[in-house]
């Protein structure tokens, strides 16, 4: 069977694809910007798709069997994601008729279409009626907050409690939900693909706890042993209520606000004729949280909610090719390292997040500022310790690219009058020896790109000549 993962950049697509591959399955993944999937699994085949652009997805379903559509606008932020959604499984579902595909796996949202949903619900089963107007074989799984490391929805409970001891509470904490383990979706995803009973089928998943956002943050802190008061108000509307999010959380209020509005509605399974086809129970929500925990603690994250491409409002950047760019300001540093290019290589990816940076106050003050422009700040840290991949949130860097034991270069995410990335190279000399080269490139915009570059230009010194010199020094203790 020939398998296509859509949505494989992101959260559930980036766990399934090993899982599938593991199960002996021929996979293929498509994305926008393959470079980001470049040796990450070894045995799957990395294609480029976007179903936005009709016939650029036609190669990707080529000769595929089963696709799972896991793709969704909403995370970009913009206002009209569920235009998109909808343009986006319309023509996915036509080019996978004509390419004879036998049946897709859609993953979408829980509601009850009498609830009135809010604009997000209901962008999720309108997408999963479009794919079943092509006439193909539809199996839509229906989830309603899931629960894992790195998930958006666990992001959203663990920082709220984590950081907040009384906490303001609008309405739609009373509202109630049925949480299902990510390692419960992804069996019910792969499972589906021996079970012809799920074919044609609309199945609700979830755990036997039914229980408000409220009780999902209590239990959270009971867990980690945490004492939190909660205070309920009538007056928090959902864009308030996505400022708060934005401020206290790794959610910037554009992703929070749609998500937070679909918080009003009641999201439990109303059908269990998923459990009568897979035969399976799924864990307690006790149990995921406990799991997703573990996981953050042991830096063993596969994937984070802002993984995915469209998580960011810069999406549409086109890598840089930095030896030709053209009105672009470079400045370089190099240092000889007495360890060899593995050891360089390994300090250096490591940096960020709970590792921090070199000047760290500075950086965080830095961030705090890009928090008061509306950017991201550097509340995202980092998907686990010591290993990057392509694509991976790094505070208020995104990595574009890396070799092993060769180059990492960052992006920047926060607010700029311009663009900036950070580059390290290593080359191993003689001897164990390395050169470490550290390499500022930014392209100014107009006349305030470059006074901003020069207001701040005094701080490099201090910033990025000690970086190179710390990170020299802890790579030649490694030895």
């Amino acid at each position: 069977m020939k398998i296509l993962v859509t949505g494989a950049t992101g959260y559930i697509g980036g766990r399934l694809i090993p899982r599938l591959i593991e199960k002996g399955y021929s996979v293929r993944c498509m994305a926008r910007d393959v470079s980001r999937l470049q040796n990450r699994w070894t045995g799957a085949e990395i294609v480029y798709g976007d179903v936005l652009k009709f016939d650029s997805v036609k190669e990707a379903l080529s000769g595929i069997d089963t696709a799972y559509y896991l793709i969704h606008s909403m995370s970009a932020g913009e206002h009209n994601f569920a235009e998109n959604d909808l343009r986006a499984a319309e023509n996915f579902s036509q080019i996978a008729k004509d390419s004879g595909v036998k049946r897709i796996i859609y993953l979408g949202g829980l509601g009850s279409a009498e609830d009135n949903l809010s604009p997000h619900l209901l962008s999720r089963q309108q997408t999963g009626d479009m794919l079943r107007k092509s006439g193909i074989s539809v199996t839509e799984f229906r989830a309603g907050m899931i629960v894992g490391s790195g998930s958006l929805s666990f992001e959203m409970v663990r920082y709220l409690t984590e950081r907040v001891p009384i906490m303001i509470c609008p309405k739609w904490v009373m509202t109630e939900t049925q949480p299902i383990a990510v390692r419960d979706v992804l069996r019910y995803l792969i499972e589906a693909l021996e079970k012809k009973e799920s074919e044609n089928k609309i199945l609700e998943i979830g755990s036997d706890d039914i229980l408000a956002y409220a009780d999902l943050m209590k239990i959270y802190a009971e867990v980690r042993n945490l004492k939190r008061v909660m205070i309920n108000v009538p007056f928090l509307t959902p864009r308030l209520s996505s400022y708060w999010v934005d401020f206290v959380t790794p959610i910037p209020s554009n992703i929070a606000r749609p998500l937070i509005e679909g918080l009003k509605n009641r999201l439990v399974c109303n059908d269990n004729s998923a459990k009568h086809i897979f035969k399976f129970q799924p864990i307690s929500y006790k149990e995921a949280l406990t799991f997703a925990l573990e996981r953050e603690h042991s830096g063993k994250v596969e994937t984070v909610w802002s993984s995915a491409l469209s998580s960011i409002k810069a999406k549409n950047i086109i890598p840089l090719n930095l030896s030709q760019k053209e009105g672009m300001i470079i400045e370089k540093r190099e240092r000889i390292v007495y360890a060899d290019s593995e050891k360089v290589f390994s300090v250096i990816s490591s940096i960020g997040g709970k590792n921090g940076w070199y000047a760290n106050f500075l950086w965080q003050l830095r961030g705090i500022l890009d928090r008061l422009f509306g950017g991201v700040g550097m509340r995202r840290g980092r998907r686990e310790p010591n290993n990057l991949l392509v694509g991976d949130p790094l505070d208020f860097w995104r990595v574009e690219a890396v070799v092993p034991n060769k180059l990492l270069r960052l992006r920047a995410e926060m607010k700029l009058p311009g663009k900036a990335w950070l580059q390290f190279s290593i080359d191993e000399i003689e001897n164990g020896k390395s050169v470490l080269t550290q390499t500022a490139f930014y392209e100014p915009k107009g006349l305030f790109g470059i006074l901003y570059w020069y207001s701040i230009y005094f701080l490099h010194g201090y910033i990025f000549g000690g970086m190179i010199k710390e990170l020299a020094l802890k790579a030649e203790r490694k030895m």
